[in-house]
């Protein structure tokens, strides 16, 4: 497909600290591996990893395709640079908002792990990734569903109406869209999808390091949103409200479809 190495970016894309997250991501590259393993592939295939990340799957993608092709698709640059890290010529790279997906291509598959729930406009992203498959082309996702972190975001909403961070915030946005399986079947099959499947799954992490973790993985957009010296001491006030040892609660929205 070349390198489609380019820059597609809205104010719903954010950079992340990808060393760091490359270093604290297992839950999410387990469940990521858990979705690719019962994945059919011939090995031929273009594929999107819709959402690469540091790229930790995106290299196991690929080594199942040693015929076909792979972009990497995320839309923080330093994600991207550190799956080229990873990868090098072993794939293609995209920085782009997923919901502003648009390839000189249409792929096989478009796959994505821990992704889909950062973009709040799942109308549109649905829309997207349809556009970007071939006719009979899956889209096989992963993504927080209905539920997730339902306790982790009480104690980021608690801390956050503090005011002393609460005036960094201004007018209250979702961080997240945690959608359940029926109001995403409906979404898929309106876009175009048929063979529509999506189902949850509970997987809760105790993250060995808390701060760390939370700090890269589940509050880094409201961290960008603070001064610097304010930033580990909201970490601490959110992990303050949690029960001890902080246990997250997430709960993981598959999604498998068919390009009509």
């Amino acid at each position: 497909m070349g390198d489609e190495l380019g820059k597609a970016m809205n104010s719903s894309s954010r950079e992340w600290d990808a060393e760091t997250y490359d270093k604290v991501s297992d839950p999410q590259f387990n469940w990521g591996i858990e979705v690719l393993e019962r994945l059919e592939l011939r090995g031929d295939e273009d594929v999107v990893d819709a959402g690469c990340g540091s790229g930790r799957v995106t290299e196991r993608l690929a080594d199942r395709l040693p015929d076909g092709s792979v972009l990497a698709v995320d839309g923080s640059e330093t994600m991207i640079a550190k799956a080229r890290e990873r990868l090098g010529d072993r794939a293609s790279y995209l920085v782009a908002d997923l919901s502003e997906l648009a390839l000189s291509e249409r792929v096989d598959l478009v796959f994505s792990t821990a992704t889909f729930h950062w973009i709040l406009d799942h109308d549109r992203l649905f829309d997207r990734i349809h556009e970007a498959l071939r006719t009979g082309g899956r889209l096989v996702a992963q993504c927080g569903g209905e539920g997730n972190v339902a306790n982790h975001a009480v104690a980021i909403a608690t801390a956050a109406s503090n005011p002393n961070y609460a005036q960094h915030f201004g007018a209250a946005n979702a961080l997240w869209n945690f959608a359940g399986p029926e109001e995403t079947e409906a979404r898929l099959r309106a876009a175009g999808f048929d063979g529509v499947r999506c189902w949850l799954e509970p997987k809760p992490f105790q993250p060995p390091d808390p701060v760390a973790f939370t700090s890269t993985v589940t509050l880094g957009p409201l961290l960008a949103q603070l001064p610097e010296e304010k930033r580990r001491p909201f970490v601490d006030a959110v992990l303050a409200e949690a029960e001890q040892p902080l246990v997250l609660d997430y709960v993981r929205l598959n999604i498998e479809a068919v390009a009509a």
